[in-house]
Parts: structure tokens; sequence; C-alpha cells
């Protein structure tokens, strides 16, 4: 397995001080069950390329292998682990690039903290889910993903792909930010740890992932592929990463007691709007914990009910939530819940009279809104869509926003009313709707209401 990374930044030689490798030595770090090697296959003040080569002993990792895999009687034997990169490239990463992990460089302390242009390459690596979950997970990091697929036989092609990927990955960034997402995210994408997981791995989790990892929307699936799927000690973990995060400005108690609560009033708007129109089947896109879906199931108008979200703690609480274990067998038939993302297609959005996206897009960076229409408008297209998304405008009237910051720390955009009409007309025009707007929430003269809503027909 080979790990390369490499700068272009002058003088990019510098690489050999961050990692504390000499560029014009080979060296070599024992592990366990095998060793790793550090070579330079360039040099030079213009381009400088680290390649850190992991040799796995077969025969060390039989001796080394522990009870409890989840594959067949003689995994042991037969494996993909010396020609991957799993968790024994994180073991690798965290043995031969510890000093740089841990953010030290003697000689030239000021890189350090640096954003340095890199490229990453990783050969092979296993990504369970397949290119969809690898570029969900780096994506939204700001990476710039390149991925080369390989076949499962080139003498049977319609056996189709295989699970094994060669990936590029750009990116600038400080090296410690790069070696620590890496030492989480490779074993991540492989979904597999080679040792055994216990509360430990949550203290490095939250040690490699620290800055990133709590605000990346796909954190939950993150942090329980981390820890092998280990219910108890992911829950532990997402308690942890999630307790901090930030309470929308918006929604804190109103000042006037007999106010609805600004989101309450859309749910309650979106579900009137649903039952003017007889909508008999919904698709709550980005359902969360599930509060529409709890005033949807309340009308037994709405004969089917979807919520889908890309957060699989979000569905568990939203399946607490709505007790769905105790419903009726007639009312559970009703209520699906399943997890997935708005920017890749899935056809389990198709077929639903309408679409429902609550304060879901201002989430995504502008760039990914491109899938999102496609998937929502083109693939899936329900006659009647209804999205709300914040009003950039209105943020002036919250006394503790600062100029400039937004309501809540996971937005990536807020728009303002003209913003809001100008793309949603646009994609009305482009996928053959009609479109009207309105505001929501207490309106003002100037800066209007605190949410908008649009409807678009087809």
């Amino acid at each position: 397995m080979l790990l390369t990374i490499t700068t272009t930044r002058y003088p990019a030689t510098d690489l050999g001080y961050l990692l504390h490798k000499h560029p014009a030595k080979v060296q070599t770090v024992a592990l366990t069950a095998g060793s790793v090697h550090v070579f330079y296959p360039e040099a030079t003040d213009d381009k400088c390329t680290a390649a850190l080569l992991l040799d796995l002993d077969p025969v060390g990792l039989v001796r080394r292998s522990t009870p409890g895999s989840s594959g067949f009687a003689l995994e042991q034997y037969v494996n993909d682990r010396p020609y991957v990169a799993s968790s024994f490239m994180s073991n690798a990463i965290a043995q031969a690039y510890a000093t740089a992990m841990n953010g030290r460089c003697k000689d030239k302390p000021h890189l350090v903290d640096e954003a340095i242009p890199f490229e990453i390459g990783l050969s092979v690596l296993p990504v369970k889910g397949g290119e969809p979950i690898l570029r969900q997970i780096f994506e939204p990091l700001g990476y710039k993903v390149t991925v080369q697929s390989h076949q499962l036989d080139d003498q049977f092609p319609e056996w189709g792909k295989s699970r094994y990927f060669n990936v590029t990955l750009r990116h600038t960034l400080p090296l410690k930010t790069v070696l620590c997402q890496l030492y989480v995210l490779i074993p991540v994408c492989d979904n597999d740890k080679h040792y055994f997981v216990g509360g430990h791995e949550i203290e490095k989790l939250m040690e490699k992932g620290n800055g990133w990892l709590d605000t990346h929307p796909v954190k939950e699936l993150i942090t329980r592929r981390y820890l092998k799927n280990i219910a108890p000690l992911a829950r532990q973990a997402l308690e942890v990463i999630m307790k901090d995060e930030v309470v929308s400005q918006e929604e804190k108690a109103p000042k006037d007691k007999d106010k609805l609560r600004l989101h309450d009033l859309r749910l309650l708007t979106v579900r009137d709007i649903l039952l003017q129109h007889n909508v008999s089947s919904v698709a709550d896109m980005g359902c969360g914990e599930g509060k529409l879906l709890r005033l949807l199931m309340e009308k037994a108008s709405f004969k089917r009910i979807l919520g889908l979200d890309v957060s699989y703690h979000s569905l568990e609480i939203a399946q607490d939530k709505l007790k769905i274990d105790r419903l009726p067998e007639i009312q559970k038939a009703r209520l699906q819940l399943i997890q997935g993302s708005l920017t890749y297609k899935d056809k389990r959005l198709s077929g639903f009279d309408a679409g429902v996206l609550v304060e879901v897009i201002e989430h995504l960076d502008e760039p990914r809104l491109a899938a999102l229409e496609k998937v929502v408008f083109e693939y899936a297209r329900p006659q009647l869509v209804v999205i709300t998304t914040v009003n950039a405008e209105y943020n002036v009237k919250f006394e503790k926003l600062s100029s400039g910051a937004f309501r809540h720390s996971d937005h990536r955009f807020e728009w303002t009313r003209t913003e809001f009409e100008t793309w949603g007309n646009r994609v009305a025009q482009q996928f053959g709707y009609s479109v009207s707007y309105q505001p929501l929430g207490e309106t003002d003269e100037v800066v209007g209401g605190p949410s908008q809503l649009a409807l678009f027909k087809r």
C-alpha cells in the first residue's frame, strides 16, 4: 500500500522538515505486522513527493489476528489487508509521521500552521459504499477528489466495479490537519479495523477530529464507522461531539409566550400547504428529528410519508420520538425512515406527490446545489416541491448576531429574498415548474420575514 504526499510550495523540500524525514535517505519503521518505508521519489525546490510504503507480512497478520471478525472462517488467511490502505495505513501514518501529526517542527516551526497546497495519493483504498461514500466523506472538508475505479475482474466486465479505488486528494491545508484527517478517514472508508476497539478510541477520535469533525455533515457516519459500528461507543462519542453545537438564534424561545416559535410556524405552514393541495404522499427530504413527520402523521389524508436524512443519529432520534415501534401496523405502514443524501440520485424518492425541504439547502455548499436540484426536480420530480430557507436580510433584527454571521454554525450560506427568488426562478424554468414565494414569520416592512418559502408546481 502506498501513500504519497506532494507539494509544489517553494521550496518544496520543506516537506522534509515537516515530516522529520530527510529527502536523501530511505527510512524504515518497524510495525508489529510488517514495516513502513519512507522515501522521496522526487525532491526539488519546485516539487517534492514523500512516499510511505506499507509492507505487511501475511504470516505476521495471521499470528496477530484476533477473534470476532465478521468474515468467513478462513478470513485470517484469505483477505485483502496486505494490498490495500486500511487501518494498518492509519497505524503506519501515526508511527512514521507522529511528529508531523502532532504539529511539531523543530527546525522550521512556522511551517506547522501554514496552509500548504498538497496532493495526496492513495493506492489502493477500499470503500464500503463506493464512490458516493468516498465523496461524502472528503468533499465537505474541501478536498478535490479524483477517483479511478477498478473492475472486479477485467475478463468478466459483467461482474461490475469493485470497492477498490485509486484516490487523489488535493487541498491547501496545514500538514498536521491532512495527516489527522487521513488517520481518521482511511479506516472510515474501509469500515473496518484490525484491532480491538474500546473506549480509548473515542479519545483518539476527539483528538484527531478536533476542529473539523464536529462541523462535518456526515459526522455520525464517520463516528460510527471509526468506532466499528459499536452502538454504545458511537452514542457516547456523538454526545461529546454534538454537545457544543450552537443553538440557532431564531430557535430560541420567543419573547412573547403566546407566539409560535419560528420553526414550528414553518412546519405548520408547510403542512397546511400540503393539505390545501390534497397531497396524499410526501417525502420530507431532510427530516431531521421528525418534527414535520409527526405533524403529517396526525392527518389521515397523508397516506404515505417518507423521512430522509443524511444523519443516522437524527433518524434514531426521530424513530424514538415518533414511537414507531409502538404504532399500530396500519399506521406504521404509512411511514418510512431512510438514510441518504440529496446530492446523489435515489430511486426511493420517486413516486411522491410532494417533496419538502425545510431549512435544508443552506446546509449545503452552494456548488453542491446543482446536484440537489437534479435529485429533487429531475429524478424525484414530485408534482409539488416546498422549500424554506432563512432570509439573510432579517438577520439585523437579531441583536446578539454579529454583522456578517450566520444564524447557525452549520449554515454554508444565507440568501436574501432576491437571491432566493433568482435561484428559484432559474430552477423552475430549467425543470418545468412554476414557482411562487411567501414570507414566513412576523414580517418587517424593510427586511421582510425571518424566513422565506418557495412553492414549486408542475
